[in-house]
């Protein structure tokens, strides 16, 4: 497992770990162009062949869409416990999303005569893009489709890759008859981002689609971002274990793995100034890792030494400088007191707080979102929420009182700007 000590770490080495694999996504840009213009054109007929190509299930016009008796079916076949863990997810999801949800409409005095306020809708449609690759992800689907049914979106559809059935994933099938989606399509990667940029004759054209996905999801939302609102990015995961020397090694060895075992391109880092902390974590890992299946294990070991590992610093504040600088997606802090930390952290998608919030709960059943900004994006991104499925209107209304008291000043400003029509609609009203 690679240990970095940071003060001594080289510059290129450096900007390696800040940049890691998501931000490098050139190589695949040719691609998406390549598959993108070729499903603007050809539609059904390019989705499926680049699904043939790509996951290798030959699917037809009729079987692109998941029709409600599938989804019926896939809900009914899935055992009760899994059922109801899908379910008390969606419960807590619902309700910390429900508390997001600002005032439809608001009005304030700014000056006698002059009201100003805001009016809240939620946007037309929306394509919810739910990976498949290493696993399937229903949580994804219930973190992405709980705030948009909160939010009141009436046209909410999903494209994901199938499965090499060329079906859906029960699980997946459940999440969407438990939030009440109607619509899901047999499609992922860049054909999907594709397809619900330009429409297909299956598949509608979306305003916006959102969710997160590998490199070449990433790199095609990208080059259509001109087409579609893209949302924020959400690519490879990656986390950030937070330690000082009073932190439990066997948590935080626990808790280091979760986001490693997501692929060889993800990023988990245990960031600490504690030697003894490291080589007890350590130590513990060695143990977990044959608790694990192969593939996870191999994941595991690939990402502690590439864009995971140590980074081992000289004290907690520079530990702490090196999370707002790396801005992590997920972020734990196992200290002795975590909530003394909380106010210094100013970059991070998901903060989580002791010894018992492992990410594992967030990801799944907690309630705040889970689809977080990676790559570095936390500095100026935030996490999906109701948000992202509503816009605002600003409103303005002035009385011919109001009016009269500022009419001079506002042909001031337009005649200080040079727009003559401006000055006028005042001036000779």
């Amino acid at each position: 497992m690679k240990i970095r000590v940071w003060k001594q770490t080289d510059k290129d080495e450096k900007e390696f770990v800040l940049r890691r694999a998501e931000l490098d996504i050139s190589r695949y840009i040719e691609t998406a162009q390549k598959v993108s213009e070729d499903v603007r054109i050809r539609k059904d007929a390019a989705v499926i062949e680049y699904t043939k190509k790509f996951d290798g299930v030959q699917l037809t016009p009729d079987t692109l869409k998941v029709s409600q008796s599938e989804i019926d079916e896939g809900y009914n076949r899935l055992d009760a416990d899994t059922r109801s863990a899908i379910e008390y997810a969606a419960k807590n999801i619902r309700n910390f999303h429900q508390k997001q949800m600002p005032e439809e409409m608001w009005f304030t005095e700014v000056d006698k005569g002059l009201m100003v306020g805001e009016k809240t809708t939620p946007i037309v449609d929306v394509c919810l893009y739910v990976p498949r690759g290493k696993g399937s992800f229903p949580s994804v689907l219930l973190m992405l489709a709980i705030p948009a049914v909160v939010a009141g979106v009436e046209k909410i559809r999903v494209t994901t890759p199938p499965n090499s059935q060329g079906g859906i994933d029960d699980t997946l099938l459940a999440a969407a008859k438990i939030t009440g989606i109607k619509e899901v399509y047999k499609a992922g990667g860049i054909q999907a981002v594709a397809a619900a940029a330009f429409g297909t004759e299956t598949i509608p054209k979306s305003h916006k689609i959102i969710g997160p996905g590998n490199a070449y999801v990433t790199a095609a939302k990208r080059i259509l971002s001109n087409y579609i609102d893209t949302s924020l990015p959400a690519g490879p995961s990656e986390a950030i274990i937070l330690c000082d020397e009073k932190a439990d090694a066997r948590k935080a060895a626990l808790d280091w793995m979760i986001e490693a075992e997501h692929g060889p391109d993800s990023a988990a880092l245990l960031v600490t100034h504690s030697k003894e902390l490291i080589e007890n974590v350590i130590s513990v890992v060695k143990t977990q890792l044959d608790k694990l299946s192969q593939k996870r294990r191999e994941f595991i070991e690939t990402n502690l030494n590439t864009y995971g590992g140590v980074i081992l610093t000289e004290s907690l504040e520079e530990s702490i400088d090196f999370v707002n600088e790396y801005a992590p997606e997920h972020m734990e802090i196992m200290t002795e007191k975590p909530f003394d930390i909380l106010p210094e952290i100013k970059n991070a998608g998901e903060i989580l707080l002791g010894d018992y919030t492992p990410i594992t709960l967030c990801n799944f059943l907690l309630g705040p979102n889970a689809i977080l900004p990676t790559g570095g994006f936390a500095k100026t991104y935030s996490s999906v929420s109701v948000f992202d499925f509503l816009k605002r209107s600003s409103v303005g209304y002035a009385t011919k009182e109001g009016f009269e008291s500022v009419r001079k000043k506002a042909e001031i400003f337009a005649t200080a700007e040079g727009f003559d029509a401006h000055a006028l609609a005042v001036r000779d009203r």
